[in-house]
């Protein structure tokens, strides 16, 4: 089988690179991202690798872009995108680059450092002018009530010791301190002033009405205005201590009404001033920020590239002569044409003269695995990667799921209204894919379902298709072809009668609706959900048997694929025969009784003699004789069915003993004729080695697993048997939630609409319009949400289980590592998301 349906074959390589072409060959493997490196120093701390420097030098050139960047992004300037990606520069470019980083950091920094101290000084000189207008209030105040006021200010702030020293009631000079504090701090120093003073100042405040901006951060802040009067040095002191202790700015403020008349003049002088010098300053910036935006993305690209190259020249080896670096890497053997003329483009690039070699090492160990996917293949390999990464060369399930989870999904999801608004969903989504990956948001639900759109459009598809068959379209049917049913009753009859059955035998044209169910079922009253729980709990167990009868047969393509002849003959085969004599048996059984039985027919196939299938099912497995059928029904389906059934569970249980002990048994004979405890290759699980030269057969075994013990060996056969017996019964039954959401889904849409939409269209004259519009936005916003989306979800992660556990378990071990070729491609993607979750 091509690589579609197995990972790639990998090659484990020897490089050989001259020291001056090392750069520009590892440049061109990075462009290329098909190689994957490995670290011959893993005992090297990463600070002892020979490349050290050069990563540091790249770690502050991208310290130094994301200060920019942040810059940038703060004065809301679009940054340039073309798509693009620059190749990896030079060496000697890195010193160009380095300096064009600093001298923008550093005028950046000198711009920011001389904007900050303006807007320090714009910000004193704002507070100088609301403290010279708000005192001059102030002292207004106090004029106008000169006598009255200075009389009583001078009796408040008296102090007790000169009371107790009876001190006269002369004129008293007054001093005082004016600033501003931050609006929230006030009441808490007012307290403190009053406790500390003992209420011998006099406090008046006002507060700044516009918010003013903070230059170190940039926040907008509220502020008052306060002035405060006491008397004597020692209080003086103590207001400054506390104004300091709150962080009060204290500004002079002359006493006299002309002085400080002409302070505000200058105030005012001075704040023209600042302002011009503030627009110029941030006109510059501006301008510096916009030429960065311009090449800031290639910058980033270009310093991510070199640093990805140093880091991946850091897991090479020095030779002897210190000319020439070794590494070893995996590579797929379908490239290594392609390789070798990547490292030929590098050498060609360095003007080095000795060409790089590249050999093929043998090996044993297991390589990594690698599924070459597009965009469409991609999201369903992601599934199947989720639950585990295949092992090495191991049948790859991605392309079958391709189908069969779209299908088994519709199939409890089937209607044609909601599939339809999946579909478009997806197919938008397709249509519009390079700008919406352009966009690069870090929204995770968003990414979720972009990167899952072929999925859904896939989805949305197959769920119109089922759809059709069962006729449901919001929970209604289409009369395309006409219902093959006819009433022989009356219309009041009909009416009348709740409980009113059409008789097959009358009622029926013979012939079956063309496509789908018959429209009349929909309509249906009392046998409606009776009709659909037969008819989709019997889909359920065929898919899900057809479904595991597939993924027991994909085991045998591994077995024949790693030469595992055991495996093949003593469980493959008990597994598939085991599978085949009792549950599609089952399956046969529903066919037969479809074919035989009806209820046109007479006896004994007509309805009344059709046999439970569950019922013979049961009767099969515990050897029961059947119950006596109705009078002139027969006791079998056909002729030799007792004979056949006994015959089927006598073979499907000897399987038992077959899957359990011949294995072991075969491995642990083999073991005494080789006399060798244990032997290579003979486990519970392949027996056959490991890879040799990255060829076509390995990844059945391993290192551990050649020396275990036969012990284990039989106590995981015994696990396997019966983990694969009970899970056969289980796997079965796990199916029926196809049915189960199907009939949930459509009982829902039903719901909606007989208790949502059918009420607006009952409404009639233009009101009723009114309420039907409103009505409908309701049941669209409910059928989108409810319907569309979180069943949807549930049908997907049931779906997804089916797949994980019920399909995969029968041939998927997933035991492999992913192959992570060195590539700038998922560096500077990885790099970008990172950047954006910061």
């Amino acid at each position: 089988m091509g690589s579609l349906f197995r990972s790639e074959e990998m090659a484990l390589c020897q490089l050989f690179l001259q020291s001056e072409a090392a750069y520009a060959c590892v440049s061109e493997l990075g462009e290329l991202g098909l190689v994957q490196f490995r670290d011959l120093n893993p005992d090297v701390n990463a600070f002892q690798r020979k490349f050290v420097n050069e990563v540091r030098r790249c770690d502050e050139m991208e310290r130094k872009l994301r200060y920019l960047e942040k810059e940038i992004k703060k004065d809301g300037i679009p940054m340039l995108d073309t798509g693009e990606s620059p190749e990896a520069p030079q060496p000697r470019e890195m010193i160009d680059l380095e300096a064009t980083f600093e001298k923008l950091e550093n005028e950046l920094r000198e711009v920011n450092q001389n904007a900050e101290a303006l807007k320090r000084n714009f910000l004193e000189l704002t507070e100088l002018k609301h403290i010279l207008r708000k005192t001059q209030v102030f002292f207004d105040e106090q004029e106008g009530g000169v006598n009255q006021t200075t009389e009583s200010m001078t009796r408040a702030l008296i102090t007790d010791e000169a009371r107790s020293a009876g001190a006269s009631m002369g004129p008293v000079q007054l001093g005082f301190v004016a600033g501003v504090i931050l609006r929230e701090r006030l009441p808490a120093f007012e307290r403190m002033l009053w406790r500390a003073c003992r209420g011998n100042v006099f406090l008046r405040q006002a507060m700044i009405e516009t918010p003013l901006e903070d230059p170190t951060n940039g926040d907008q802040v509220h502020k008052s205005v306060f002035i405060i009067f006491f008397q004597g040095d020692q209080l003086k002191t103590r207001v400054k201590k506390i104004c300091e202790g709150f962080r009060a700015t204290l500004y002079p403020c002359p006493e006299a009404p002309a002085d400080r008349r002409e302070m505000a003049m200058g105030v005012m002088t001075r704040i023209e001033d600042l302002n011009t010098v503030l627009g110029q300053t941030q006109d510059h910036r501006h301008r510096v920020l916009v030429a960065a935006a311009k090449n800031l993305k290639n910058w980033f690209v270009k310093v991510r590239k070199i640093k990805a190259i140093y880091h991946t020249l850091n897991l090479f080896n020095l030779d002897v002569t210190q000319k020439c670096l070794i590494a070893e890497c995996w590579v797929p053997l379908l490239d290594i044409e392609t390789i070798q003329l990547a490292l030929r483009r590098g050498t060609e690039r360095s003007g080095s003269s000795v060409p790089p070699i590249l050999n093929r090492m043998q090996t044993f160990e297991n390589p990594p695995t690698y599924n070459r996917t597009n965009k469409f293949t991609k999201a369903f390999q992601a599934l199947i990667d989720a639950y585990g990464v295949a092992s090495y060369r191991e049948m790859n399930p991605a392309p079958y799921t391709i189908i069969t989870f779209p299908f088994l999904f519709a199939v409890m999801f089937g209607d044609l209204g909601h599939g339809a608004i999946m579909a478009l969903f997806g197919l938008w989504m397709i249509r519009k894919e390079k700008g919406l990956a352009a966009q690069k948001t870090d929204n995770e639900i968003w990414n979720i379902f972009f990167g899952g759109r072929y999925i859904i459009f896939l989805m949305g598809v197959f769920s119109m298709y089922t759809g059709l068959i069962y006729n449901d379209i919001f929970s209604k049917s289409l009369n395309i072809f006409g219902s093959h049913w006819h009433m022989s009753y009356n219309k009041s009859t009909v009416l009348e009668n709740k409980y009113l059955q059409l008789n097959p035998k009358g009622d029926y044209e013979g012939d079956p609706y063309p496509f789908g169910m018959d429209p009349i079922w929909q309509v249906a009253g009392a046998n409606k959900i009776i009709f659909h729980n037969a008819y989709k709990m019997k889909i359920s167990i065929i898919f899900g048997v057809i479904h595991m009868i597939f993924g027991v047969v994909m085991s045998w393509h591994n077995h024949t694929y790693f030469r595992n002849r055991i495996s093949m003959l003593y469980e493959f085969i008990p597994q598939l025969v085991f599978l085949l004599l009792l549950f599609f048996y089952m399956v046969l059984l529903m066919f037969i009784k479809w074919i035989k039985f009806a209820a046109t027919n007479a006896k004994p196939y007509s309805e009344a003699c059709a046999p439970s299938i569950l019922i013979t099912f049961i009767d099969m497995v515990l050897f029961n004789t059947p119950k006596a059928p109705p009078q002139d029904c027969e006791t079998y389906m056909f002729f030799g069915q007792h004979f056949i059934q006994v015959l089927f569970v006598l073979v499907a249980v000897g399987c038992i003993p077959v899957m359990l002990l011949a294995k072991p048994l075969l491995i642990m004979q083999a073991r005494k004729q080789a006399n060798v405890q244990p032997i290579a290759g003979a486990t519970s699980d392949a027996e056959t080695g490991g890879v040799s030269n990255g060829g076509s057969h390995g990844g059945g075994g391993g290192p551990h697993e050649e020396e275990e013990e036969l012990s284990e060996i039989f106590i995981h056969q015994s696990i396997h048997t019966i983990e694969y017996v009970l899970g056969s019964v289980s796997h079965t039954a796990s199916y029926l939630r196809l049915w189960a959401l199907s009939l949930a889904h459509a009982q829902l849409a039903e719901v909606l609409w007989t208790m949502v939409l059918s009420i607006g269209l009952k409404q009639e004259g233009w009101l009723g319009g009114i309420i039907l519009t409103c009505v409908f936005a309701f049941w669209a916003i409910l059928t989108v949400g409810i319907l569309v989306l979180m069943e949807g979800l549930s049908a997907f992660l049931h779906t997804l289980r089916l797949h994980w556990v019920e399909f995969q378990s029968k041939f998927y071990k997933g035991q492999g590592y992913a192959f992570q070729p060195f590539s700038f491609d998922a560096i500077i993607e990885n790099g970008a998301a990172s950047a954006e979750a910061e």
